[in-house]
């Protein structure tokens, strides 16, 4: 269970009615890939329940591996829980998923493109999708471009030819176009460098005061947290094991930094648990 931090100035509780997100005791589990471990089936998400306020921006904070990018998977209906309950202002993410899908877009680091086609038209083609026309959304879509630094004449270039960088701007406007009520974060600025994963989060920022969008984050980046979020949820192993605003999160943990408040929460370093991570992936 969570080590959920009491608020001592604001004992205010979200009417549901206010909550954009809500987990129950969320489960998934999947079978081992290990072959002395044939039948074992491992619990990627153990039990899980937040919840995030409208207009919140919330950050997933862990390692990789940790469960943090299956969590928002299954927020995002990609994923069906084994067990537990999502919803998502209101509506039941697996009895009411096409409702779901109208409030909610997703970037993750693995965005999928039509790489022959320009930004530009991989970006009208999704508005197409959500009912935007081409004329507003190539307006749109320039504007997003332009603010997260790619110039105008890179704007009709073939997806195939942009960096890993630049296609990871494509992806974040192509979720910012459609101007969704819920934005699901997985890593979005992996594979950036510092200028971008600046004009990102400042983006990210943008969002979410001009257009009452609420924003959930996972990230394996301290400073990316804590430079975004709100409140931040701990997840160690399939488990929610923290939760609070960074101050809440050093004043449980008795830390100068969220640096040393993950470790004493966890038990462990960051960058030590993802090295663990990706050798065991090797």
């Amino acid at each position: 269970m969570a080590l959920v931090i009491e608020r001592k100035i604001d004992q205010h509780q979200p009417a549901a009615s206010e909550l954009a997100l809500v987990a129950k005791d969320v489960v998934k589990a999947f079978q081992s890939s290990g072959k002395d471990e044939k039948h074992k089936r491992v619990r990627a998400v153990d039990g899980i329940s937040l919840s995030v306020p409208r207009g919140e921006i919330y950050g997933l904070l862990g390692a990789n591996g940790s469960g943090k990018s299956t969590l928002i998977r299954l927020f995002s209906t990609l994923l069906e829980a084994d067990s537990g309950e999502v919803t998502i202002f209101g509506h039941d993410v697996q009895d009411d998923e096409m409702a779901v899908k109208r409030l909610i877009n997703r970037v993750s680091v693995e965005a999928s493109f039509f790489k022959k086609l320009s930004a530009m038209e991989n970006l009208v083609y999704a508005g197409r999708l959500y009912g935007i026309a081409p004329a507003q959304s190539r307006t749109r879509a320039t504007k997003i471009l332009e603010r997260l630094g790619i110039d105008a004449k890179r704007h009709n270039e073939p997806l195939e030819k942009l960096s890993r960088g630049m296609q990871q701007k494509v992806a974040i406007a192509r979720a910012f176009l459609t101007s969704p009520t819920l934005l699901l974060l997985d890593e979005p600025t992996t594979g950036l460098d510092i200028r971008s994963k600046r004009e990102v989060q400042a983006f990210v920022r943008e969002l979410r005061a001009e257009h009452d969008a609420t924003i959930l984050l996972t990230t394996h980046d301290l400073e990316e947290a804590e430079r975004l979020s709100d409140r931040i949820g701990i997840v160690e192993r399939g488990k929610l094991v923290a939760e609070g605003t960074v101050s809440e999160l050093r004043a449980t943990a008795n830390a100068s930094t969220l640096e040393e408040a993950f470790m004493s929460l966890t038990g462990h370093k960051l960058e030590d648990a993802d090295e663990r991570t990706e050798a065991q992936a090797r």
